[in-house]
């Protein structure tokens, strides 16, 4: 089964509640290949702390870099290079371990940041969703500025060629979805609420009704 990859429309968008709703609802493994900044904790550690079901497996970072930064300047800082061959390897072997079980099961891969952030000196993460052959759903959250972040988004994916399968949306600032989906001509997958010190029941509830929608908004996908 292809990766379902998570990106977003910048830093701090929701990626990582959004994907913790997506391996609920899917019961689907986790992975963030690229972890950089880890001194609150990883996020995988809080994936791990909010997805309830048994089936979900969180898989290791392939890259956990010390500092905080872009992740081409914070393994350059450890003198290590981000490799998307090895990425793609390693998640060849997450979504075809030889486990039937495992083989039918969704792989959400996190990205970093948006799409257009570094990863070394030549590729960004829309390179690497696009190594990855992933379907891919964009996060949104709605901000002051998020219409202009949204839409270039949009189209930086649409340009690199990801296939691409709707919209995440999050937060409550004004309700710029609706402009959004039209303009961009991707359609919304849903839409979560605003929520300080959300918890593992957050977490289940959002998971409940999306999994339908989801499930057949993912069947329908073409590829």
């Amino acid at each position: 089964m292809r990766p379902l990859f998570v990106t977003g429309i910048g830093t701090d968008v929701g990626k990582t509640v959004i994907a913790a709703i997506l391996a609920e609802a899917l019961h689907a493994d986790y992975w963030k290949p690229v972890q950089a900044g880890f001194e609150g904790g990883t996020d995988s550690e809080w994936i791990g702390e909010m997805v309830s079901n048994s089936d979900t497996v969180i898989h290791p970072e392939l890259y956990k870099l010390r500092l905080a930064a872009s992740p081409h300047f914070a393994a350059r800082e450890e003198g290590i290079g981000i490799n998307l061959d090895t990425i793609a390897n390693r998640c060849e072997s997450i979504c075809n371990p030889g486990n039937a079980g495992s083989q039918n099961r969704w792989l959400i891969v996190e990205g970093a940041g948006g799409l257009l952030v570094p990863l070394n000196n030549n590729e960004f993460v829309l390179d690497l969703a696009k190594k990855l052959k992933a379907k891919t759903v964009l996060v949104s959250r709605n901000y002051l500025g998020s219409i202009n972040h949204s839409l270039l988004t949009a189209q930086a994916g649409k340009l690199a060629g990801l296939d691409i399968v709707g919209w995440l949306f999050n937060d409550q600032y004004l309700n710029y979805e609706d402009e959004i989906v039209r303009w961009s001509a991707l359609p919304r997958i849903a839409s979560f609420p605003f929520l300080k010190g959300l918890g593992k029941e957050f977490i289940q509830e959002q998971a409940r009704l999306i999994r339908p929608v989801l499930s057949k908004m993912l069947q329908d996908h073409h590829g």
